[in-house]
């Protein structure tokens, strides 16, 4: 007879494959891994994805931000309530907090709204073909290019992150986009005029100019041979190899076509998306460069940035704290002239716009952190060079 049951099998079932911890970059699916979850697809080749820190780190991570935000406020309001007039000048300080915080956001933000809009527009006018046709690949050229994209597009350190992290996601070489992010706040026109209103054409002017120009095209050269990855945050990394890859979605030439003013209305959607996702950044580097003002004063600066070296690196500290919007900063300079060596102030004329406490937060939002601390490092020791040589051996 034949029975019913199965016959026992001699070979197992074979186990499913267990899922890689690399990660494409194509496609948004997910992958339980043995210690946490990972994003994207699993393929064996791609960026290694770290696993998602679990509660217990969390909660240290955010004790110890609590701890450092307490032993802050300890520092600058600790003074003044061991005063008899304790509450007069703490509230005088909360005041002083507030108008910084105000004065700096309320400069910055329209300069954020302006390179939102131009985000916008460069996602939906711009694709990847038109990258590649106009921006070129070899090392040199593309910093060199990167560091004159901002005559192209003229926007401040707060506009540039976001159109950055555009032209990122549509496939912009890594070099072009680090030198871009660095040079355009002052290679711009905006820039030149307020500079020559300031200073005239003179040592100045060109020096600010050329200064940015060879420290920005020198940085995208480090960072051209790194790969996406190891440079952007996932996301944006993603986007740039779907971009490069040419697997972003296209609109299909036989269906009908969106007009102008739908697509018009989609890009201005997109940088009201930009705008929000940017705003956080912006804010809370506000926040921090006003009580960094508060907490140290202008005149300690000053006093201690006379000589020919120390003043550079005075002027460089003051214009990262400060977080003067690279437009009107020239005339903030202005006030300095008759203090400060020539060298200080390409320095503070140079270095600020590259990168200061709100541009340094809202690099986070596209670079991965120990790229920003790259992008803080690099500039701040190239440019203090130049200025303690200016001072040493030009001094003009």
């Amino acid at each position: 007879m034949i029975s019913d049951q199965p016959e026992p099998s001699s070979t197992r079932t074979p186990r499913a494959a267990e899922p890689s911890y690399h990660v494409g970059m194509n496609l948004g699916t997910r992958a339980d891994a043995l210690t946490g979850t990972v994003t994207g697809t699993v393929t064996g080749t791609g960026p290694l994805i770290r696993p998602r820190p679990s509660r217990q780190s969390q909660l240290l991570r955010w004790g110890l931000s609590a701890l450092l935000l307490g032993v802050a406020l300890v520092v600058v309001f600790g003074d003044v309530l061991s005063t008899g007039g304790g509450r007069l000048l703490l509230w005088q300080r909360v005041q002083t907090f507030v108008t910084i915080f105000l004065g700096i956001f309320i400069e910055a933000v329209p300069f954020l709204v302006a390179g939102s809009m131009v985000s916008g527009f460069i996602a939906v006018f711009v694709d990847q073909t038109t990258i590649e046709r106009f921006i070129p690949r070899r090392a040199l050229p593309a910093s060199i290019a990167g560091a004159l994209l901002g005559i192209v597009f003229p926007v401040c350190e707060c506009g540039v992150v976001p159109v950055t992290r555009r032209l990122y996601e549509k496939g912009l070489p890594m070099s072009v986009g680090i030198s871009f992010l660095l040079a355009a706040p002052v290679i711009n026109i905006i820039v030149f005029a307020s500079t020559q209103a300031a200073f005239g054409f003179g040592v100045i002017f060109w020096g600010r100019i050329i200064i940015t120009f060879v420290v920005a095209a020198l940085v995208g050269l480090v960072f051209h041979l790194a790969k996406p990855h190891q440079i952007l945050l996932p996301k944006i990394s993603a986007a740039h190899a779907a971009a490069c890859d040419h697997t972003l979605p296209r609109p299909s030439p036989t269906g009908p076509q969106p007009t102008t003013g739908q697509r018009s209305r989609r890009a201005l959607t997109t940088a009201g998306d930009d705008f929000i996702d940017m705003v956080r950044y912006l804010i809370l580097g506000c926040l921090l460069a006003a009580g960094m003002q508060t907490l140290v004063s202008q005149s300690a600066l000053l006093t201690i940035g006379q000589g020919p070296i120390i003043s550079v690196v005075a002027l460089q500290l003051l214009a990262f704290v400060l977080s003067v919007c690279s437009t009107v900063d020239a005339f903030l300079a202005l006030a300095f002239s008759a203090t400060f060596t020539t060298g200080s102030l390409l320095a503070f004329l140079t270095f600020g716009p590259m990168v200061d406490i709100k541009s340094a937060l809202m690099f986070l939002s596209v670079l991965q952190r120990r790229v920003v601390f790259y992008l803080i490092l690099l500039p701040f020791t190239m440019i203090m060079l130049i200025g303690i040589v200016w001072n040493l051996y030009v001094g003009i």
